[in-house]
């Protein structure tokens, strides 16, 4: 067989668009991540941006920079064109572009985004620099369908419509609209924690999500944009060496996430997500964070333009450190640093202006009071309740007679060992461990393991319908809901899921578009902090909520909810609770293993104690 030839061709001009379009524009946050930087770039200092549908019907970015004439926004559709290198290096013939590539200072500067977009999608650009004629330009998926004269005001605004519009295999890839929306949101946080001096301004759908003013402040900024609690459970980040600044929030270890969303990195002002830096966050928090925790932080690190790559990946989220153990160990000891000065602190203090608001109840003399009343006339009114329960208590002592007897619950007999695999408990160890003795040798329980694999098949079994009453697991409701402030996307996983809680007890509520209502709470879990549960449950379903069938998903969410419901190390038990706690595992299926797949009891035999006392 003759070997085959093949013709090597110049690959047309909107394919070659469309072929980067796949690179830059990933999906509608990569093109508003693109646009944003644009007009950071153009010297905004207030930037707006619109989006529908996530992004995927129109997204629209407004600021008030430098603006472009006619003749330049012409030219940025072009590819490869670009206003963010030095005119003088590349007009040089002795042009470098190494060196000028090592000394960007700018977030954008391959020239690709515009033309990338414009093959992809209906765009559109206004803009007016000072001084001169506005203008507007049209390009629909390639093709140029108008130019000309505009209206609007210095500055500059890029309207994206219908992305992927022609091209149906990119986009049947998309995610639905919720998806793109919460990526997108994401992306305007981090280029808004990254410039605290530009007031930036999102909407969805008509709705407005956030909006911050220019502020100088960088911790004011990310407690804007991550959580207000985060300013009473952070500690400041500051540290120099040489030419490297690290300076950032970091939230102490007991203000922690189920998920790494919520660490924040940036390089030179640039927002990334590098694998150093998030293994050098990791490291730095290894002994005071549980592995399944993840910090919350905004760390900055500035540095020299040429110590750092940052053209390594067309979305520049990436970077390439010149000394990257330098840049790891300024990561590490600054926020062990931060840490050690706030590590007596776990929890935010009381507010004091709520704690002035306690009053004390007055005191009402009883003799007083009746006196009055029986002088009073027909117009008294009586004593509030309150106050009459006031005016009880301090007259109690004085008309009860002193207790003869104290009413108490009658021991239950010890029970035999013999009669149970796990034995009967003896005592408890480092406030941890039961030690109990059973027919065979000696049993030692994880209290925390144990229980935490009890609650989870209680949740189980309930949710299978095997509640009391057939209909779903027992829940306990709330003498008054709490509200949970979250993110938006976090608040729509929940909504989706509510229908599959509430068959486990946790009754979910949405209450606006940041926040959950929590009705109920499973009746297994006891006493607790619903906001931590709700917020777990959360993260639960951003990590596995797309990856895993609905079946598996509940079952990590159960094991969160367990986790919250269950005894703790370091609680006293009574040697009643102990016992009740060992016959309940031996009730249990798979109580042999907690939820993370370690035992939850281990079995001395007679024969192995006898041999740790060479009695054998």
């Amino acid at each position: 067989m003759a070997p085959q030839t093949r013709q090597i061709r110049r690959l047309p001009e909107h394919l070659v668009n469309r072929i980067a379009a796949g690179e830059v524009v990933e999906r509608p946050a990569s093109a508003l991540k693109e646009l944003i930087e644009n007009a950071i770039d153009a010297g905004a200092t207030q930037i707006g941006v619109r989006l529908t549908e996530g992004g995927l019907a129109m997204i629209e970015v407004t600021d008030d920079g430098c603006g472009m004439r006619a003749d330049e926004i012409a030219l940025a559709l072009e590819r490869h064109a670009t206003s963010k290198l030095p005119e003088s290096l590349i007009g040089n013939d002795a042009f470098d572009g190494n060196w000028a590539l090592e000394r960007v200072v700018t977030l954008g500067f391959r020239g690709e985004a515009l033309p990338s977009i414009a093959s992809v999608a209906r765009l559109t650009i206004e803009s007016r620099p000072a001084g001169a004629e506005p203008w507007k330009r049209v390009v629909d998926h390639g093709d140029l369908i108008h130019d000309g004269p505009a209206a609007l005001p210095r500055g500059t605004r890029v309207r994206v419509e219908d992305l992927f519009g022609r091209v149906p295999a990119r986009r049947k890839f998309l995610r639905s609209a919720r998806s793109e929306w919460a990526a997108a949101l994401d992306v305007v946080r981090r280029l808004a924690m990254a410039r605290p001096d530009i007031g930036f301004t999102l909407e969805h759908d008509g709705r407005r999500a956030f909006q911050v003013q220019p502020d100088d402040r960088l911790d004011t900024r990310v407690a804007q944009l991550v959580s207000r609690d985060l300013v009473a459970n952070s500690v400041a980040v500051d540290l120099v060496r040489d030419d490297y600044h690290l300076v950032g929030v970091a939230g102490l270890p007991t203000y922690n996430r189920g998920v790494a969303d919520h660490q924040y990195l940036f390089v030179n002002g640039r927002p990334v997500k590098d694998r150093l830096l998030i293994g050098a966050v990791r490291g730095a928090y290894a002994d005071m964070l549980a592995r399944d925790r993840h910090a919350v932080l905004a760390l900055f690190l500035t540095l020299p333009a040429e110590e750092v790559d940052v053209n390594v990946h067309p979305a520049k989220t990436e970077v390439r450190f010149r000394d990257s153990g330098l840049v790891r160990g300024m990561i590490v000891t600054g926020l062990r640093q931060a840490l050690s000065g706030g590590d007596r602190r776990t929890a935010q203090a009381p507010d004091a202006a709520a704690m002035r608001a306690w009053q004390v109840e007055p005191v009402v003399d009883l003799q007083s009071t009746l006196f009055a009343r029986q002088s009073a006339p027909a117009s008294y009114a009586a004593p509030r309740l309150a106050e009459a329960g006031a005016v009880w208590r301090d007259y109690e002592a004085g008309v009860m007679a002193p207790l003869a007897a104290r009413a108490e619950p009658a021991a239950e007999p010890v029970p035999i060992a013999a009669q149970h695999p796990l034995g009967v408990a003896r005592g408890q160890v480092a406030r941890t461990y039961i030690v109990a003795e059973a027919d065979d040798g000696l049993v030692l329980v994880d209290q925390h393991a144990a229980h935490e694999r009890l609650v989870l098949e209680r949740l189980r079994a309930g949710g299978a319908g095997q509640g009391p009453d057939g209909g779903g697991a027992p829940s306990q409701a709330m003498l008054l809901p709490e509200v949970v402030e979250l993110d938006e996307p976090d608040c729509d996983r929940l909504e989706e899921a509510a229908q599959d809680l509430a068959r486990f007890g946790l009754v979910l509520e949405r209450f606006g578009p940041a926040a959950v209502l929590v009705r109920a709470v499973p009746a297994a879990l006891g006493k607790g902090d619903p906001h931590a549960l709700v917020r777990d449950v959360a993260d639960d379903l951003t990590r596995n909520g797309a990856s895993l069938l609905v079946g598996e998903r509940l079952d990590l969410v159960l094991a969160t909810m367990a986790c919250h419901g269950s005894v703790r190390a370091g609680r006293v038990l009574s040697v009643a609770e102990m016992n009740a706690l060992l016959r309940e595992m031996e009730a249990t299926p798979r109580s042999g293993q907690c939820n993370h797949g370690r035992p939850t009891w281990i079995k001395l035999a007679h024969g192995d104690i006898e041999k740790l006392f060479g009695r054998t």
